[in-house]
């Protein structure tokens, strides 16, 4: 099975990542604008493929159950990036971003958090292989988060991150207004940053949050650092594209966070069971779709039969 020793696997895997995203900036995303519902669909949709490809490859190498960690840590993490979807939502509000240039605030966003979440995963592992013991330490962490998360509100920014964009703002002397897709502009021969650097920077403290929760969740799939951020990164790849498809609608899945709550909690107490009871990797993957799933669907059938909330205005 790939680890980390593995050092041809992981250059390979890193490059096709680079390739897509060059391709994704300089030849699809070239010129600024506001992907279509169709055209981010597609995106979607490619991403998934990919993820489906990629899990098949893990199987015909490594073995059947080696491919189905690979998908259940790719669907938890799929969909934990969902509730990226609720944040990004209210920091681009809140800055009044433009929907044209949202994509490049997400592009470099989801590049730095290559970068984070390989430090991340790749210092988790180090730790497990060592400390084994912190496995129950993340199943016992994975399971309060997913009590927390039944109480968590996405409606408005929380008071700490408030807090955190009023001090980059003064810190950064951000402008008033945005200056086409510049990060940073001179104003009197002094550098300032524009509200797009303070998007961005949101977007990347959002991420490092939200990897607190799914990494562990991960661990709690696979202890193989490489599963684990392929499955992450197949994920976060999917985001940008995500985001456009379900910005305008994300208040319509009205029961995903006890969804995730359960999700989280679940894996949560299989780690914490390791020790006495084994779930095998199908019954898991079964138990993630199957809860995530239907909170989808009961959601989208609550929510055209009843009143459907307010549609967020991501422009």
């Amino acid at each position: 099975m790939p680890t980390v020793a593995d050092p041809l696997l992981w250059g390979l895997f890193l490059l096709f990542v680079l390739m897509m995203l060059a391709l994704d900036l300089g030849v699809f995303h070239k010129k600024a604008h506001a992907p279509s519902f169709r055209e981010a669909l597609g995106w979607t949709a490619t991403w998934a493929v990919l993820a489906i490809l990629f899990g098949g490859w893990v199987g015909w190498q490594f073995g059947g159950e080696r491919a189905i960690e690979f998908y259940t840590g790719w669907v938890i993490e799929q969909s934990l990036s969902i509730d990226n979807v609720f944040v990004f939502v209210v920091i681009f509000a809140a800055l009044r971003i433009p929907a044209h240039l949202q994509h490049r605030v997400l592009f470099w966003g989801i590049l730095s958090a290559l970068v984070l979440r390989a430090v991340m995963i790749l210092g988790g592992a180090a730790l497990v292989t060592r400390f084994h013991w912190i496995l129950y330490l993340f199943g016992a962490f994975l399971v309060l988060t997913g009590v927390k998360l039944l109480w968590q509100k996405n409606d408005q920014l929380q008071s700490g991150d408030s807090r955190l964009m009023s001090w980059l703002r003064r810190k950064l002397r951000v402008t008033d207004e945005l200056h086409g897709q510049s990060f940073w502009i001179r104003v009197d021969g002094r550098l300032r940053a524009t509200p797009m650097l303070l998007a961005l920077l949101m977007v990347e403290v959002s991420d490092v949050i939200f990897a607190v929760d799914s990494i562990p969740a991960i661990f709690a799939v696979t202890t193989d650092p490489f599963l684990v951020f392929t499955s992450n990164i197949f994920a976060i790849m999917g985001l940008r594209s995500l985001f456009f498809v379900l910005a305008s609608m994300v208040d319509r899945f009205v029961y995903l966070k006890p969804a995730l709550a359960v999700v989280l909690a679940f894996v949560g107490t299989k780690l914490l069971l390791q020790g006495t009871i084994k779930i095998p990797p199908m019954l898991s993957l079964a138990v993630v779709v199957g809860v995530l799933g239907g909170a989808v669907v009961a959601s989208l059938l609550r929510t055209s039969i009843g009143a459907r909330p307010p549609v967020r205005d991501v422009s």
